[in-house]
């Protein structure tokens, strides 16, 4: 049985908010907070690794943009999508579910770390060539977040804009 993305991420959030208050109870705070994004960035790399695994070779961002439905499936985000191409994909997310719903579980102070920092993490397991750049996200108070992916090709210098 397939869960869609966010129903797994709500069930982590449900085991991970308790580890969380159990390390910030013992460690305090800045500590909890680090183990907690460690352990969700390694998992984040993983599964980049096993979707490229999945896929049989290296991925570009086309390759990307046919996975995304697995992360917006039944709105979980609502996406405008700026310009996509085998090097370069530009969306922004103009509503969230996932942020909703880490807020609504009382988890707003970790969202980011439950959610919008494993993106940048799991391109390092999908494609090591691929860069995210973000200036902001809905889970940090903004209306959007600016999701810009870029790969690093290896064109030869001559064919190169």
């Amino acid at each position: 049985m397939n869960l869609p993305i966010i129903e797994r991420r709500r069930i982590e959030a449900e085991i991970l908010g308790h580890v969380y208050a159990v390390l910030k109870a013992r460690s305090g705070e800045d500590e909890a907070k680090a183990v907690i994004g460690e352990a969700v960035s390694r998992s984040a790399i993983e599964q980049g690794a096993r979707f490229r695994e999945a896929l049989g070779r290296d991925p570009d961002l086309s390759d990307f943009d046919a996975i995304l439905p697995n992360w917006t499936t039944g709105g979980s985000l609502e996406l405008e999508v700026r310009h996509a191409a085998p090097d370069r994909l530009d969306f922004d997310v103009t509503r969230c579910r996932y942020a909703e719903m880490y807020r609504e579980m009382g988890l707003g102070e970790i969202g980011h770390l439950l959610s919008c920092n494993r993106d940048g993490d799991f391109c390092v397991g999908y494609n090591p060539k691929m860069e995210l750049t973000r200036t902001e996200t809905i889970m940090g108070g903004a209306k959007r977040c600016d999701f810009r992916y870029r790969l690093e090709t290896t064109q030869p210098e001559e064919n190169r804009p």
